[in-house]
């Protein structure tokens, strides 16, 4: 008997992940209220950018866990809709941001390529899902938001790579980098961002080449039929 698409994410693992979501949010946000950052500003406008890209972000991240929640796409599918629509706009902007913030950030270019590669292909994800939606290819919209919504929270894995690379690593600075402290902040910084995004990336589409993201039941043959 095949599963129905509701019973891909269970209920138990999407508030797990919304405590997740809250705890980060309660943590990272709060210096952002204040007026302040965690990250030196390289140019004039760094400030607002990254202020929006978070506020933003943060949006499209709590849009996110509420559009996994099997019920919500099951029962209201018009909420689930509207709630897609916060985070499509939502998701757009901050990614935009994070290509120009994170192209410039002062912790040396390992990190850069990686925040570049990964707000591109957060909005390429996104900006294709929607459209994929719009032209009722709901099985493709689908797997686009997946991958999208893995990327919008894949900010929490990153903040927890960097602290156990720093340490793990931490031996190896005079070794490796002639004990300058920049250049092994430098490389800690954009290891931790590419495994924060890359494996997470890795295994939701390893899920979904594993598992259909939606049943081929009636009212999906229906609503995937393209328009004419």
């Amino acid at each position: 008997m095949r599963m129905p698409y509701a019973s891909v994410t269970p209920a138990r693992w999407s508030t797990a992940l919304a405590l997740v979501v809250a705890a980060f949010l309660a943590f990272s946000l709060p210096p952002y209220f204040a007026g302040e950052s965690r990250v030196p500003p390289t140019f004039a406008l760094h400030y607002p950018l990254l202020v929006a890209h978070v506020m933003l972000g943060s949006l499209a991240m709590v849009a996110a866990v509420v559009q996994i929640w099997p019920q919500l796409r099951t029962r209201r599918r018009a909420l689930h809709r509207s709630i897609g629509h916060v985070y499509v706009w939502a998701a757009i902007p901050a990614a935009v941001c994070a290509m120009v913030i994170g192209a410039a950030t002062p912790f040396g270019p390992f990190l850069a390529v990686s925040n570049v590669m990964l707000a591109a292909l957060w909005l390429w994800f996104t900006v294709n899902g929607f459209v994929a939606a719009r032209q009722r290819r709901f099985a493709h919209h689908r797997r686009h938001m997946a991958r999208s919504a893995t990327l919008a929270l894949s900010t929490i894995t990153n903040r927890m790579w960097t602290p156990l690379l720093f340490i793990a690593l931490e031996p190896l600075q005079h070794s490796m980098f002639g004990g300058n402290p920049e250049h092994f902040l430098w490389f800690v910084a954009g290891l931790g961002a590419w495994l924060g995004w890359t494996i997470p990336l890795v295994t939701v589409q390893w899920w979904l080449t594993r598992k259909p993201v939606m049943a081929r039941s009636s009212i999906s043959r229906v609503t995937d039929e393209p328009r004419v």
